[in-house]
């Protein structure tokens, strides 16, 4: 068994994977960290516990205390020139961010072709793998709530946008939601653009993915949690 965890800006995800198929999923908040002690009550003990940790070291250590069981087991993933069927042509592959890397692996797993890799969490990834799984770069734009905490903090007169998409605003809180879900989409658009004459893919992961998706007119395909996905098949392929 393995135990996968993936821990962001905001949450950490974890999955529990028999080597066939996920047991279970799920997320808590990076101020609930504790709640992971669950984990240990909830499953038997697992051959490897791998971890994609971009919130910092008091974070990583955090973990690793509440599952303090599981110790000897910790395999935390760094970022690397290639693993899994995924080459890193990042300038300095070691400071790619470990969530994109996992992310790209796991998008190569259900996607082995040429693929814009979407991450649309606290910030949006907009990255590129082409047809030999060679990753080529990648955009990195703020995410819904950044954007939207941005205008509402940064102007005099603009509200923290409770409003809905529309593509003709004509009030102020849907004209700031509509606005920056269009930035989103755009910005994916344009890179996938890019890869459309390879016959690229797009898959979009992270807690704003089904925001905006619904809004792309490229074809997509929503596949959550694609770090674990991929933490999960570096687990695998070194078995």
């Amino acid at each position: 068994m393995i135990v996968c965890l993936d821990s962001g800006n905001t949450r950490i995800k974890w999955g529990v994977h028999d080597g066939t198929a996920w047991l279970a999923q799920g997320a808590v908040a990076q101020a609930e960290v504790g709640s992971l002690a669950e984990l240990v009550e909830r499953w038997p003990q697992p051959d490897r516990v791998m971890l994609a940790n971009v919130a910092g070291d008091e974070t990583g250590r955090r973990i690793r205390q509440h599952l303090a069981a599981w110790q000897p087991l910790f395999e935390e993933v760094r970022s690397g020139h290639a693993a899994a069927g995924v080459t890193n042509f990042y300038k300095y592959p070691e400071r790619l961010g470990v969530d994109r890397w996992c992310a790209l692996i796991g998008a190569r797993f259900l996607c082995p072709s040429a693929a814009v890799v979407v991450m649309a969490g606290t910030a949006t990834t907009i990255d590129t793998l082409d047809a030999e799984g060679r990753f080529l770069g990648g955009d990195i734009l703020p995410g819904i709530g950044l954007m939207l905490r941005s205008l509402a903090h940064g102007t005099a007169g603009l509200p923290f946008a409770e409003g809905h998409y529309t593509s003709l605003p004509r009030c102020t809180d849907d004209a700031i939601v509509s606005g920056v879900i269009e930035a989103q989409a755009g910005a994916i658009e344009r890179v996938h653009a890019r890869l459309a004459a390879a016959g690229g893919n797009c898959l979009i992961s992270g807690g704003y993915a089904e925001q905006i998706a619904p809004h792309l007119v490229i074809p997509y395909r929503l596949a959550q949690n694609l770090p674990l996905e991929g933490l999960k098949q570096l687990a695998l392929a070194v078995r």
